[in-house]
């Protein structure tokens, strides 16, 4: 009798376990949820158990920097900053209605290139008679230096890729625009060598490193939207003018823009420290 008790009572304490089949390393084992995708086919047909390709997960992923997004690149430029361009603008409509009256055609931010290969920031006004040339300190909002260049005394324009001389040590890449408003034979060898100049008689421009930041600079930092604008300016200039330059015409021409600078040691330290730009340049300090 006690061993019958004692038999019972080790039946009942493994009627809690299951059966576990082992399996060799390989062996296809269907789990719970790839039964019931095969038990989801026809009634009819004996289900056969069939592996599951399992998709890897996919995330979307965007593009960065957005291009029309920069805010740690754009902030440091204190043209993009609330209301900078704006007042710019502002003023230099203000100062042409009081000094010219002249039509404006419509306002760029682009880049200058110097003689010397210097980059400089600089707003660009053009009018139904004139090109104005402004050097604006965009930390002040304030005009400090403007050109003014008869577009009736512009006879050529150059388009095309940036070139320097063989030896030259400071080069650049990219595409640019040149005006000439002057005779080259009048530029002396002293402004061609003096980097400070003022004298030379032409201009070189290329677009502004904050193009992609916005739409709206998109627009205004576009060098051919800059010369849509300019071209006919200058050409309906040339047929109302009544001075010496009348019937001379506009040559615009696609070639390269030539930079005569060898060693570069200015440009090349100005310009990767965007020296020429109303910058915030960081704490400097101890």
């Amino acid at each position: 009798m006690a061993c019958e008790v004692e038999e019972m009572s080790m039946i009942r304490s493994f009627e809690g376990f299951q059966p576990v089949s082992l399996k060799q390393e390989g062996d296809y084992q269907p789990s719970e949820t790839d039964q019931l995708s095969t038990e989801e086919g026809d009634p009819g047909m004996d289900p056969e158990p069939r592996q599951i390709s399992r998709q890897p997960s996919v995330t979307e992923s965007t593009l960065y920097p957005n291009p029309y997004h920069r805010p740690f690149v754009s902030r440091k430029y204190f043209a993009t900053r609330p209301g900078a361009i704006e007042t710019a603008i502002e003023d230099l409509k203000g100062h042409i209605a009081k000094t010219s009256g002249e039509t404006i055609q419509g306002f760029w931010l682009l880049t200058e290139i110097d003689h010397w290969n210097n980059e400089k920031e600089r707003i660009l006004l053009v009018t139904d008679k004139t090109l104005l040339i402004c050097k604006y300190d965009f930390i002040m909002l304030s005009c400090v230096q403007l050109q003014r260049i008869p577009l009736s005394s512009v006879y050529r324009i150059c388009l095309g890729e940036f070139v320097f001389p063989g030896m030259s040590l400071d080069k650049r890449q990219g595409e640019g625009l040149r005006i000439y408003w002057g005779s080259l034979e009048e530029h002396s060898l002293f402004s061609r060598w003096n980097p400070w100049s003022t004298e030379v008689p032409y201009a070189t421009f290329t677009e502004h490193p904050m193009k992609y930041t916005s739409e709206k600079f998109l627009e205004i930092c576009k060098l051919s939207g800059f010369t849509s604008k300019l071209v006919p300016a200058i050409q309906n200039a040339h047929k109302n003018s009544t001075g010496s330059g009348r019937g001379r015409g506009l040559m615009v021409l696609t070639e390269p823009i030539l930079i005569e600078t060898y060693m570069g040691l200015m440009s090349f330290i100005g310009n990767r420290n965007k020296l020429g730009y109303s910058l915030a340049h960081g704490s400097i300090g101890f």
